[in-house]
């Protein structure tokens, strides 16, 4: 019997031109496969057979989990402490097996071990396939629509597929059976049933894989696209640098009477696309993302990566463009939330802030509006600034005389000691199950504090908007903390 399964291997091996491992692979899997059907629950098993003489053995085995994870599969795992009663030096995510009965082969039937060789010889195949496909190293799928599944376009490049999602195709684009598509590769997806290359039409990558191809100077590195923002099948943004002082990067991306930048727009169904210079200058960077509308003037906030752009009347539907686009582009684009404004809210917000700073150190500093207002127009906006400036600094503030400026110092440090303090208090008031949550830092814990969510609850019944209000934090970042903290609501 062991000789028959040695033949059965080599015709097998020869027939599909699979290699004798894989096919011997299958074999074992089929007699595992088998061996488990004897056993109640999730069992281990590992079939290894002798690939000179055809013998083989079973072993049932149990996988080392760390003894804080406990037993998620009982039939099939083995805490720490327990596996080193047996082996002395075995680790987390080691096996320990123990012989068991083999099953004849002609136990498990010639079909099911047919079967379950051919899915791994097929598989196999489709590995290889795959993987010799992205040998090649290319960013962009070409291939014809082949079939239609569930609304996803399924697209065939030689014996290779890939799946253009529904959501991933260009909006109102007329994809039918048979046509010639081009995608960027979005992903691989080795575990997928179908086709394992995940593509898209709609994600800025293939809009920066397009250039890369209609334009040289990229691929030979005088030119780099910083990055894209897309709004699929209408308009786009892409930020552009040259490497080279003889190279223009726009002009070379727009081509010879815009040969270069129209087919890239043709491809992508006529969207259109304003290429846009990157700079270091974050400032500089925005107001080159925003035109065609023309900026009076930009104030920048580091601290909530956000700018405040001032446009004249004539250039606010510019600027803001058809739905909010031209703006939410440029956003995009250049990693600044951007808020567009004119003179007037400009003027109006400026005076906000500056109402808001100066009750803050007339409160807290205990000074007069006069003193207040000279801090403002010093540049002064918080009482860290304050306190913590270089002394030199405050020192050339003419209205102040060295004893002024101590004693401000000196009141602005006991303010923030105090305040301090008192945070310190509210994190204390703050569930240790709110605290041990991923995502969870000593500042984002003391913002929450200071608005008064303690529990892990209390976090999970805010809004979005909310947690963007009172942390700082990104949209995604706060969906993200918020999800986290609803876990436990589906888990009970």
């Amino acid at each position: 019997m062991n000789r028959e399964l040695l033949m059965l291997v080599d015709a097998i091996s020869r027939e599909k031109s699979v290699d004798r491992e894989v096919v011997f692979g299958a074999v074992e899997a089929a007699l595992a496969s088998a061996t488990k059907k004897l056993y109640e629950g999730e069992v281990d098993v590992r079939v290894a057979i002798d690939r000179d003489t055809g013998e083989y053995e079973t072993f049932r085995r149990w996988h080392v989990v760390p003894d804080e994870a406990g037993l998620q599969l009982p039939e099939a795992e083995i805490l720490l402490f327990e596996a080193r009663e047996q082996i002395g030096d075995i680790e987390v995510d080691d096996y320990i097996e123990e012989p068991v009965d083999s099953v004849p082969i002609g136990r498990i039937g010639a079909q099911a071990a047919k079967q379950v060789i051919l899915q791994k010889i097929r598989d196999a195949e489709r590995e290889q396939l795959l993987n010799d496909f992205l040998s090649r190293g290319d960013k962009i799928f070409v291939g014809t629509v082949k079939r239609m599944d569930k609304g996803d376009m399924i697209v065939e490049s030689g014996r290779v597929e890939g799946r253009l999602k529904r959501g991933e195709m260009i909006p109102k684009e007329n994809l039918r059976t048979g046509d010639r598509v081009r995608a960027v590769i979005a992903e691989v997806d080795p575990t997928a049933r179908g086709p394992q290359i995940m593509l898209s039409r709609s994600a800025p990558a293939f809009m920066v894989e397009l250039f890369r191809q209609e334009v040289p100077e990229i691929e030979q590195g005088l030119l780099e696209i910083k990055s894209c923002a897309r709004d699929a099948g209408s308009r786009a943004k892409i930020a552009v640098l040259s490497h080279d002082k003889r190279v223009d990067p726009i002009g070379t991306c727009v081509g010879v009477r815009g040969s270069r930048v129209n087919a890239v727009t043709n491809e992508l169904a006529g969207e259109r696309v304003d290429i846009v210079l990157w700079s270091e200058d974050p400032a500089q960077f925005v107001i080159g993302a925003l035109a065609p509308a023309n900026v009076v003037s930009i104030v920048v906030d580091e601290e909530r990566h956000a700018m405040d752009v001032v446009v004249d009347e004539e250039n606010l539907a510019i600027a803001i463009g058809r739905g909010g686009q031209n703006v939410r582009l440029a956003s995009e684009l250049t990693g600044w939330r951007i808020n567009i404004m004119t003179a007037e809210e400009s003027q109006a917000k400026q005076a906000e802030e500056s109402n808001a700073i100066r009750a803050l150190f007339m409160d807290k500093l205990d000074v007069d509006e006069e003193v207040a207002d000279i801090l403002i127009e010093e540049g002064f906006t918080s009482l860290e600034e304050v306190a913590y400036v270089p002394l030199q600094e405050m020192l050339e503030i003419e209205s102040f005389d060295e004893d002024t400026i101590n004693e401000l110092r000196t009141r602005a440090k006991d303010v923030l000691l105090t305040m301090e303090i008192a945070k310190e208090e509210k994190v204390e008031e703050v569930s240790q199950d709110l605290r041990d949550l991923d995502g969870l830092n000593g500042e984002l814990i003391g913002k929450l504090a200071e608005a008064g969510i303690h529990t892990r609850d209390d976090l999970a019944d805010l809004a979005v908007d909310e947690l963007t209000e009172i942390t700082g934090v990104d949209e995604a970042q706060a969906k993200g903390l918020i999800m986290k903290a609803r876990e436990h609501w589906f888990t009970a």
